[in-house]
């Protein structure tokens, strides 16, 4: 009996989320499964696109010619089931395509440029071996050009589970293999061989003594590399000897362990706090009983809520369930994979873009193969294949960087929240500072509220003390450092304390302007300056990534009065320099940290106490734990205020709290100096006194009066052409467009230019839409989706956000 599959293929110009039907080949009957990928003619049929296998059918209700597969990507499948619904629920959620979102969920590894091979890990016939292998015990697997028999006997060796097919990607995450050598002899054979070498012959004795030494071991398997190191001889020695029949070389498989050279000590249970105990019990119970409760933990900074997150981790494992922990952005990885990997071990596995491709690949096969049972990562890590989760645990749940900014824009709370509907299990959100969103649906029930009210070693918050500087301004004039805050560095270099400086920008100044005509560099492809960094010797667009010279002669007037204005991170280490020489300082932006691995060793180096004062972005406001660290200096809190966004306020209150929360997090007292030109600020006011209930309270009632979520949902469109007039037009078209199916409560704003207008060469344009309940408009904007496609070939582009973290 032929048997058919529904495909979602992928055809960039002309998306679809109706699935094709495709008739399966005989020889390959019973061996394509569900959540593979395969290759299918498409249109004329001269034309072959990739598609995902969502659906085997036996009978066809189609009654038109139905054309065959062409050939199979993947010898297993690379979604399984619980991901293949995930991304349907994605991409009606988000205002995407499937494939789109079948793409996502798939590992970056799989998307990436890949070769592959099919890889023998198990025995087989000879006969069998060289037939399909050529005698080896590995072939390049070409789906396109293969035999259909060919196809059909690997099929069936990898679902035997005798076979596997191997990503190699690029030219650097390779499936890592290990030479190793096996002795093939006995102890008296060696014996033997020793009687009969000449004396001389010092490199064979040595080998041979080596093997020998090894017949009495269970595990005898060595790499060749550490033979060589260990008993100083050739790899020549060695081949010698597997010619002679002493030993056989074995390739072997590695995996590329990211944490390898990292030392990390095992650590215990920590006692907990009655309010830890209240909380830990609370989850615990949830997991056993395999509820999908949503707990919001809001803990103030050092209340302990990593101990919390760890403790229920334990209650998972011990059940035989899985964990899943996500952190915002992978500058705070290291600090927290220290600390889950110090209690489980290997038991854990990483997953963030600061990994290598090969790092990446290797963690997510170790997942796969049940190998890990506890997931650490960023973002994309909430799409870990885990089977069987217990808890699920969202750390700085509040952070934008959740949000994914490119489609499908998901946000990776929504996806935690099915994937524990999915496994009956709960989920915790913790926070110092959680988002209004999270706070509200706590105080309505929908979360149950968990709460750290207290720091876990006993001390009280930091002091906060606000620096106004339009007063400072008028005595240290364009300095960064204003006296107060000048005054406690000193104090902390002389008591060998550590300080934290945030500052909100990284670069050297905000941008060059002649004195004599006020003229600013701009970006020749943006509506924005350029900025000036030191350590390149140019002037940056940090929206597109021009780049060009520092200018010496004003562009517009030819004078040669250009100065440089605003502060960077650059800058202000540069001042730091001169005011404290003695001082070892170490600057973390995205400038330094570009590198693989820089976060961590910045970090590691700061806390050896190999440096007095740690300068940074916002990076490092959240997560870091350092016991000296007993001063933070905020250089400027105003940033976010002046953002056009209902929530700036609330980024600056949320910065603000967790920055102030790097000190005095140990015995020693913390101290917190904020430089601002708006002290007044409610913001500011409620972050000096730690008080979170009394920001939510007067925010939430500012955002009820402008109609703003959480008492709203909003839609950002979004589109952008080669010219204005086009991105213009095309926003009126989508107003018209809705209005239909909007009731007269929606609040449409727009359409308006974006606040940066132009990038790359691109004009943007947006409508915001504020609703309460439209039952139609879901609908209509899926028809918008699919009918501004045709549009795309002429360049012009449509996006629809669902829930944006901001309008900027």
């Amino acid at each position: 009996m032929t048997q058919f599959a529904k495909i979602i293929v992928d055809v960039p110009t002309m998306q679809t989320d109706q699935p094709y039907t495709y008739s399966i080949p005989e020889l390959l009957t019973h061996q394509i499964e569900i959540g593979m990928r395969v290759v299918v003619p498409f249109g004329n049929g001269k034309r072959l696109v990739q598609g995902f296998v969502i659906e085997i059918i036996d009978n066809n209700q189609f009654d038109g010619d139905v054309k065959a597969i062409q050939s199979v990507v993947d010898l297993k499948p690379v979604v399984n089931t619980e991901l293949l619904d995930l991304s349907a629920w994605i991409a009606n959620e988000t205002f995407s395509f499937r494939i789109t979102a079948l793409q996502m969920v798939l590992p970056s590894v799989m998307r990436a440029t890949y070769k592959k091979r099919i890889q023998l890990i198990d025995e087989i016939d000879e006969s069998l071996q060289d037939k399909l292998f050529q005698g080896n015990d590995s072939i390049e697997f070409d789906s396109e050009h293969m035999d259909a028999e060919l196809m059909k006997e690997l099929l069936q060796l990898t679902k035997a589970g005798k076979a596997e097919l191997i990503y190699e990607v690029g030219n650097k995450a390779k499936f890592k293999m290990q030479l190793s050598i096996q002795p093939e002899l006995g102890f008296e054979a060696y014996e033997d061989i020793k009687n009969g070498l000449r004396k001389n012959a010092k490199q064979q004795h040595l080998l041979v003594n080596y093997l020998q030494s090894l017949t009495e071991n269970e595990n005898n398997l060595i790499p060749q590399k550490q033979v060589v190191k260990e008993i100083g001889i050739t790899t020549a020695t060695i081949t010698s000897g597997e010619k002679n029949g002493w030993l056989k070389k074995i390739e072997t498989e590695v995996y590329r362990d990211p944490y390898k050279d990292t030392v990390i000590e095992s650590t215990g249970m920590q006692k907990l706090t009655p309010d830890q105990d209240i909380a830990v019990t609370a989850v615990d119970e949830a997991i056993k009983n395999e509820i999908n409760k949503t707990f919001l933990l809001q803990g103030v900074t050092g209340s302990g809520k990593t101990e919390v997150y760890l403790q229920t981790i334990a209650k998972a494992l011990e059940l035989g369930k899985t964990a899943l922990m996500l952190v915002p952005e992978i500058a705070l990885t290291p600090q927290m994979v220290k600390r889950v990997k110090s209690r489980f071990g290997d038991l854990v596995a990483v997953l963030h873009s600061g990994l290598s491709d090969g790092e990446r690949y290797d963690e997510w096969r170790r997942i796969e193969r049940k190998e890990a049972q506890v997931v650490v990562g960023a973002r994309s890590a909430v799409f870990a294949p885990l089977d069987n989760i217990g808890i699920i645990i969202v750390d700085e749940e509040h952070e934008s960087s959740y949000k994914q900014e490119e489609t499908p824009r998901y946000h990776a709370r929504d996806i935690v929240l099915w994937r524990s509907q999915r496994h009956h299990c709960p989920v915790i959100l913790g926070s110092a500072t959680p988002s209004l969103e999270s706070r509200a649906r706590a105080q309505k029930g929908v979360y149950e509220w968990l709460q750290l009210p207290q720091r876990i070693n006993g001390q009280p918050m930091p002091e906060v003390t606000l620096v106004d500087m339009r007063e400072e301004m008028k005595n240290t004039g364009e300095s960064n450092f204003s006296e107060p805050l000048r005054n406690e560095i000193t104090k902390r270099l002389e008591k060998k304390e550590q300080t934290v400086l945030m500052l909100n920008r990284r670069g050297f100044s905000s941008f060059v302007m002649c004195r004599d005509c006020g003229f600013v560099l701009p970006c020749p492809n943006c509506d924005t300056s350029l900025t000036l960094h030191m350590d390149t010797h140019t002037m940056k667009c940090h929206y597109c990534g021009h780049e060009e010279g520092i200018p010496k002669i004003c562009p517009n007037c030819h004078s040669r009065k250009i100065r440089y204005y605003g502060t960077g991170t650059q800058k202000v280490e540069e001042e730091l320099k001169t005011l404290y020489p003695e001082a070892r300082i170490l600057r973390m932006d995205v400038d330094t940290t570009r590198k693989k691995g820089a976060h961590e060793k910045i970090l590691a180096k700061f806390g050896a106490k190999e440096a007095d004062i740690l300068l940074g972005t916002q990076m490092i406001a959240k997560g870091l734990d350092f016991p000296d660290v007993t001063l933070v200096g905020v250089l400027n809190a105003d940033t976010a205020l002046s953002l056009p966004d209902f929530r700036s306020s609330e980024r600056t209150f949320q910065l603000l709290t967790q920055v102030s929360g790097r000190a005095g997090r140990a015995d020693k007292e913390g101290q917190v100096v904020v430089q601002t030109f708006n002290p007044d600020h409610y913001a500011i006011q409620y972050a000096k006194h730690h008080d979170y209930e009394s920001f939510y309270r007067k925010e939430m009632a500012i955002r009820h009066m402008e109609n703003y979520p959480p008492y709203y949902y909003t839609i950002q469109l979004t589109a952008s052409y080669t010219d204005e007039a086009g991105a213009a037009k095309k926003m009126l078209e989508a107003v018209q467009f809705l209005k239909p199916a909007l009731s007269d409560k929606a609040i449409i704003l727009g359409p308006t230019p974006k606040s940066i207008m132009r990038v790359n060469n691109r004009f943007y344009y947006q409508v915001v839409i504020k609703y309460k309940s439209e039952e139609q408009l879901k609908e209509r904007l899926r028809e918008l989706m699919t009918k501004s496609q045709a549009e795309v070939r002429k360049g012009l582009r449509l996006t629809i956000d669902s829930e944006p973290v901001n309008f900027i």
